[in-house]
């Protein structure tokens, strides 16, 4: 067994790589990177979801992210694994199961994340809104994206914060 610094590092590089292999080459490598921590580890768990998610294998990363979030995943990639694990729901047609879990996850309030997991809010918001469009909840879902975008823009932060509002109450035109 390594210590958890060790690891980290070597799961990062290993990420870095991740266009060197082929897709089950990856997916073995992250596995045998796995097979060094305790069967249930949620952070080996969670990365092996990820390298299923990333290699065009969402039903497996399923199974995974749900396994590490049951373990009791915590941190950055607890709030990772249920952005991916929502985007790989819609992706296999269930984007009612998607909008679930990222709108509770949007409610979890600021003070009980720390500065890493805040800084994916944005993630949270743009896959809610890839999920909403899916259930045909277009104007909530450019109401949020907007939203989400206002704060980086150089100007019209205001009016497009405002606009994207508005999208909730305006009349869809239909």
């Amino acid at each position: 067994m390594t210590n958890d610094h060790d690891w980290e590092h070597r799961v990062a590089a290993l990420w870095d790589r991740i266009d060197a292999y082929e897709p089950a080459d990856f997916r073995a490598r992250v596995a045998a990177l796995a097979a060094e921590r305790p069967d249930d580890d949620p952070a080996a768990l969670f990365e092996q979801g990820a390298a299923h998610d990333s290699t065009g294998q969402p039903e497996e990363a399923v199974r995974f992210y749900r396994r590490a979030l049951d373990r009791r995943l915590s941190g950055l990639r607890r709030r990772r694994a249920v952005i991916q694990l929502a985007s790989s729901l819609r992706n296999l047609g269930r984007p009612d199961r998607s909008v679930e879990l990222l709108t509770a996850e949007r409610a979890i309030p600021a003070e009980e994340l720390d500065a890493d997991e805040a800084a994916l809010s944005g993630a949270v918001d743009a896959f809610l809104a890839l999920a909403l469009a899916d259930t045909g909840r277009d104007r909530e879902a450019a109401s949020l994206a907007l939203g989400a975008l206002a704060p980086l823009l150089p100007r019209y932060n205001r009016s497009l914060a405002h606009y994207a509002r508005a999208l909730l109450t305006a009349p869809d035109g239909s």
